[in-house]
């Protein structure tokens, strides 16, 4: 079967890990795509045998898919669009988002208008600053130009997409020409993009519920029952909710795809790296132990600073508190639950006056 025809659009996705890959092999279905890996061995698999050999190594990809280790290359091929505003996404974690970002300013120097989009992936809090990604990335380029700019984000497996399997995703951003070319590039009979501009009720609600996955995690570890995880992802979805509108997001977006339907997906799914974390948790093995595996865990990371927010704004955070206590204060998984159920009787929502 050849290969759908191209947009002429053109895509360069930083980062070959298992969300950039998944994330190229969504693009490349209708763009020009370009996939910068750091290491020129997968670059180079990519471009031959159409396949990472580092991550999702079992998924063949298009043939059309083009890998680099030239991270200048990548850069200029998303200055080249022909067919609309070029478009760049940045599928690196948050811990190297301000680095990644410094070397996009720099190159996006050197090219003349009109600039690609860029948009990034990543969840969390930076576990130093507490900062959210859109904070990160707006320092970054605070001394230059900034480009159209926005999130990209939503319940989703990188291996599920890479597959090809339905998957529905938001775009978030002020500008609408960042949310139309992001549509344009990736929605498709396998992806549904949808349009948003809260960019910080979107972030606040990818970073918040993966602390609530490790929750629902170790009470499954407990054997708690699904009557808990129910009561979990519930009153986790009311504490996300809480701390997202007091840092500036809408309480509505906390209903939609990158807040409950992400809470869902990560909380119970089995291809969740939180959930995995919180079920060896509350199967008795330490939690130095589990963090220190070789995959990341998101929720651990932010946890910690999404607590200091919620001080900082004086919002109540018993679950996110929990977590904490159990990664690093060394408090058992049973008592902290123990503690959370003792917590004083209060209603669910305010009173109506």
């Amino acid at each position: 079967m050849s290969a759908p025809p191209l947009s002429g659009r053109t895509v360069s996705v930083l980062g070959a890990g298992n969300w950039g890959t998944a994330l190229a092999a969504l693009a490349c279905a209708h763009n020009d795509t370009l996939l910068w890996a750091r290491n020129p061995d997968i670059a180079a698999a990519i471009n031959r045998r159409h396949v990472n050999p580092g991550y999702l190594s079992d998924i063949a990809l298009a043939p059309q898919l083009r890998g680099t280790d030239n991270f200048d290359e990548a850069i200029a091929h998303a200055c080249r669009s022909r067919g609309g505003q070029g478009l760049i996404i940045l599928g690196v974690p948050l811990a190297g988002l301000a680095q990644t970002c410094a070397r996009v300013a720099d190159a996006l120097g050197r090219h003349a208008a009109p600039r690609p989009a860029i948009v990034w992936t990543c969840k969390g809090f930076d576990q130093e600053t507490g900062l959210l990604a859109h904070q990160i990335v707006g320092r970054a380029f605070e001394a230059t130009a900034a480009p159209g700019m926005g999130v990209l984000s939503g319940p989703s497996f990188a291996r599920e997409v890479a597959q090809g399997l339905p998957v529905a995703l938001t775009i978030a951003s002020g500008q609408p020409l960042v949310t139309d070319t992001v549509t344009a590039a990736l929605h498709g009979a396998n992806a549904r993009i949808y349009a948003s501009d809260d960019v910080i009720g979107v972030e606040a609600g990818g970073a918040l519920k993966n602390i609530m996955a490790i929750a629902c995690g170790i009470a499954d570890g407990l054997d708690l029952g699904t009557n808990a995880r129910a009561a979990l992802i519930t009153r986790g979805l009311a504490e996300m909710q809480r701390l997202g509108v007091a840092l500036g997001g809408r309480a509505e977006t906390f209903t939609g795809l990158t807040g409950l339907g992400d809470l869902v997906l990560t909380a119970t799914g089995p291809l969740s790296r939180n959930r995995q974390a919180g079920l060896a948790i509350g199967r008795g093995h330490p939690p130095e132990t589990v963090l220190a595996g070789g995959a990341t865990v998101e929720g651990a990371r932010c946890a910690r600073a999404a607590l200091a927010l919620g001080r900082r704004h004086g919002v109540e955070l018993p679950i996110t508190e929990a977590v904490c206590q159990v990664l690093f204060e060394g408090i058992a998984p049973r008592r902290a639950v123990s503690e959370l159920l003792a917590r004083q009787a209060r209603a669910e929502t305010p009173p109506n006056r």
